[in-house]
């Protein structure tokens, strides 16, 4: 049953209860039935399986199998490192999933502890999971609304649903059927659980409890929402699967081959041994193909990322999330203070005579009479404030009232100070108006500001030009087409009057209210932010869409959006309910031109972004309360405003600590440039891996020994190669990181020119290696080995250079630019030279005839391969111009 479309006797009559309330016995039998007030604990996966999980990657179970094969051959050191780096791995992940899952847990929280029921005809107060369907609440300012309800009794309530529909301003509830099918936030009969009485006083009988209140919609939402992969985690679980069979069968098959050679060969050999040294080749190969720490590199670029982003008020929850940014090809946002300064502000006023106007003269002493009067009941006429503290407190509309006083040099303070207040009657829903009682410059006045229509059909006569004349109908259309003029613009506008009475009046009643001299309108909005402009501009650079979504009106929303060039001229706005009303084709066809979407429900969040996700875009959502987790956890990345609830913000990817779209801008151009250094350090880890591999392959094609051993390898690929990886990861953004279009989802980490790289260079450092290796065979295999072995570690470390850019020099990109690049190379030539210290030798199976001419030849092969690298580039680019 729709509760707020019935009367109060229907709706008492449907969950079987009066107005005197439940008895316990009908309380416990409703328990029993309905369950408690509160949301069910879902079972969470443990964690010894979680960290069992991690274990399932393709290259770590190639690397478990390569430290087991070292295990029984004795290679216990081996065997140990592999083994520590893979543990380490999946203590991490397992870390940050368990991070990650507190939403739920934040919204439980949110319940009221207790509430004041009436039951057995006595009102008392219970804990509010004892709450059940057809209690009768009572409701006061500061209370936490305890379940979802219809309202019996009203007294001017005021409740603030920011956490469920987003929007700060306190709504006005009613007691009325409302006859039309409303969104969530125009139910104005109802209440919802979890939001908080601001004003005013209230009876309600409950009409949901638990998961069956708008708030329990959402805990269930939040639950079911697909928790994403980002881009670059999909991206290298398909490598990972493709490069660990690929390395598995590499193995097998060089194995098989030199297993043939050996049972086909000398039969004078201990073909046991060989057999065994030609398995301990093939893990070799295994160990070289896989960059072991390749995740571990990816986590400190991605946590090099949140540091910049950190400094441009972005906090990262969820380190994947840096990369996300940086595909995102939607931004889904909200608008009040995201797009707009969450502040309204007076922006126009009209005063008859006048005319329409957006400031006051710079003095008061120079404001005419009607101008003086309408800054008088505008101050005078309100109850908000500024405290000690410099905080607004009171009612948005009214603070911005105070404001644009102060702004036109009037102190409010000094206003109210002079003309104190000596009678009131507060503002009322229903009659839309607020009054109060001054003596300003000996004269009584009762001053009265409220919604426009009202003002002018309780006025008999306008203040023009400082005198009073009858309202004429002539007059009253010049007031309408202005208030009309307003709303096309969605401004709210309020109208401002007074009447006068003789000295010895000190109370006022509701019959004053009539024969009102009407001074003038005021026209408010919250006006966007102003930096929000150039960065909608830079995101269409960008190739990104934004998209506006609102809890606020639609013409409201409509307006902002083609105010700040959000819309383009054929761009549309819908609301919640008209999207409700198209099929999945529809939206699906219209989607690219609906740019606003307003008065939208939890449900409509999600569908909006899977639309987009079903169109393979990466989308980023927006938002601030409880109704927006679910979709801030379905999105590719969701932002969590930094002053929203503590449910978005566990359900969110990132955080905004200043609340500004142009934030998020910064963080995309971040995350972009956070990608790019990804793809470099991937690019720098594998082209040194595949010269390696070539390396391998040849002295098994042509019958040489083996150039390096596996802790060799591990030694490169763990220590070695991890400080130049990072270091890239350092690097500066390219010049055109916001001028590109949105990367494809099916673009692979190897793509625009990243695997061109890899090839050029690994062939060339394998080369490098071959030659070095037959060099120091002529003197015997262990001398190939260390020259191989210091060939390759050494064209390896200063690839660095080029590998800082895929289409500039050293010198086009900055020899000294990145100091964190400079520093690793000078590291890594410090940690090999520890290979080669005399207690260390046997270890690294460098023999002790390897000297410095051996030296000097190794590293001039290493130094050659990398200039051949920067010649090729030269030459690719040139070509291809």
């Amino acid at each position: 049953m729709e509760f707020y479309r019935a009367d109060k006797d229907t709706v008492l009559k449907e969950v079987e209860a009066t107005e005197e309330g439940l008895s316990s016995a009908e309380v416990t039998q409703r328990v029993e039935r309905d369950g408690y007030n509160e949301f069910e604990d879902k079972e969470k996966v443990p964690t010894w399986k979680l960290f069992l999980e991690t274990f399932k990657d393709a290259m770590v179970i190639v690397l478990l199998v390569a430290a087991g094969v070292q295990l029984l051959l004795g290679e216990v050191v081996e065997t140990i490192v592999i083994v520590f780096v893979l543990i380490m791995n999946a203590i991490i992940s397992v870390v940050q999933t368990k991070k990650a899952e507190s939403s739920l847990d934040a919204l439980r929280d949110m319940s009221a502890p207790e509430a004041k029921v009436m039951r057995n005809g006595t009102k008392q107060t219970v804990p509010a999971r004892e709450l059940v369907q057809g209690d009768i609440v009572y409701l006061e300012a500061g209370d936490f609304i305890p379940a979802d309800g219809r309202i019996l009794d009203n007294g001017s309530l005021k409740v603030n649903e920011g956490m469920l529909t987003g929007e700060s301003e306190a709504v006005e509830k009613t007691v009325g059927v409302i006859e039309e099918e409303s969104a969530l936030g125009d139910r104005t009969n109802m209440v919802f659980s979890s939001s908080l009485v601001v004003y005013g006083r209230a009876t309600f009988v409950v009409t949901g409890t638990g998961e069956k209140t708008e708030i329990g919609k959402i805990a269930t939402l939040l639950s079911t929402a697909e928790q994403k992969q980002t881009p670059l985690q999909r991206k290298l679980d398909v490598f990972s699967k493709k490069l660990g069979i690929g390395i598995l069968l590499l193995s097998v098959a060089i194995f098989a081959i030199q297993a043939a050679r050996i049972w086909l060969g000398d039969e004078n050999v201990d073909v046991t041994t060989e057999i065994l040294n030609a398995l301990m080749f093939a893990v070799a190969v295994a160990v070289a193909a896989i960059p072991e720490a390749l995740s571990s590199i990816v986590t400190i670029v991605l946590s090099v990322g949140t540091n910049k982003m950190a400094k441009q008020h972005a906090i990262i929850r969820k380190l994947p999330a840096v990369e996300t940014l940086g595909s995102t090809s939607v931004i889904c946002t909200d608008k009040t203070g995201t797009l707009t300064q969450n502040k309204m502000t007076i922006t126009d006023y009209f005063i008859p005579g006048d005319g329409e106007k957006e400031h006051l003269p710079e003095s008061p002493t120079n404001w005419n009479e009607s101008e003086r009067l309408l800054v008088d009941i505008a101050v005078l006429c309100n109850d908000s404030y500024i405290n000690n503290d410099g905080k607004e407190v009171g009612d948005p509309t009214e603070v911005a009232l105070i404001n644009f006083a102060n702004k036109n040099n009037q102190d409010y303070q000094e206003l109210r100070d002079t003309y104190k207040r000596e009678a009131e009657l507060p503002f009322d829903s229903d009659r839309k108006l607020m009054s109060t009682l001054h003596t300003i410059k000996g004269e009584k006045l009762m001053l009265t500001k409220g919604g426009p229509d009202v003002v002018f059909n309780r006025a008999s006569y306008i203040l023009v030009n400082g005198e009073e004349q009858p309202l004429t109908d002539e007059w009253k259309e010049k007031l309408h087409i202005a208030n009309e003029d307003y709303s096309k613009q969605a401004l709210r506008v309020l109208a401002y009057g007074y009447k006068r009475f003789n000295q010895d009046k000190d109370t006022v009643e509701l019959d004053d209210e009539y024969d009102l001299v009407l001074v003038g309108l005021t026209a408010m909005m919250d006006p966007p932010r102003d930096a929000v402009f150039g960065s909608i501009e830079q995101t269409k650079k960008a190739g990104i869409k934004t998209v506006m979504i609102t809890g606020d009106h639609k013409t409201t929303a409509e307006a902002i959006g083609r105010q700040i060039g959000l819309m383009d001229e054929d761009d549309i706005a819908l609301t919640g309910q008209e999207l409700d009303a198209l099929s999945e084709e529809e939206l699906n066809e219209k989607l690219e031109k609906i740019s606003v979407y307003a008065r939208v429900s939890p449900e409509n969040k999600i569908r909006i972004v899977r639309a987009w996700q079903n169109k393979d875009q990466i989308s980023a959502m927006t938002g601030d309360g409880v109704n927006d987790a679910p979709a801030l956890k379905q999105a590719d990345i969701g932002i969590a405003m930094g002053s929203g609830t503590d449910v978005a913000k566990d359900s969110a990817a990132m955080i905004l600590t200043d609340d500004n779209f142009v934030s998020i801008v910064s963080a995309v151009g971040v995350g972009r440039t956070v990608f790019d250094n990804i793809k470099k350090a991937i690019g720098y880890l594998f082209a040194g891996n595949l010269g390696a591999i070539i390396a391998i392959l040849f002295a098994v094609i042509f019958g040489w020994a083996n150039p390096f051993t596996a802790l060799q390898l591990l030694f490169i690929n763990l220590v070695n190669d991890s400080l130049p990886a990072i270091a890239l990861g350092m690097e500066k953004s390219e010049p055109d990181v916001m001028k590109r279009k949105p990367r494809r989802v099916d673009e692979g980490i190897f793509a625009g020119g990243t695997m061109r790289s890899v090839v050029t260079r690994g062939t060339l450092i394998g080369i490098a290696v071959i030659i070095s290796h037959f060099i120091g065979l002529q003197h015997s295999d262990e001398m190939g080995v260390a020259m191989a072995f210091t060939t390759l570690i050494l064209s390896r470390t200063l690839q660095t250079f080029a590998a800082r850019s895929n289409t500039q020099t050293i010198f086009g990109v900055g020899l000294l630019t990145n100091k964190y690049v400079l520093g690793a190379v000078a590291l890594c030539f410090a940690l090999y030279s520890l290979t080669i210290l005399p207690f260390t030798r046997d270890i690294f199976a460098i023999p002790t005839t390897f000297g410095w001419n051996d030296w000097i030849i190794a590293t001039g092969l290493a130094i050659g391969a990398v200039i051949m690298m920067e010649v090729v580039k030269v030459i690719f680019h040139k070509f291809k111009k």
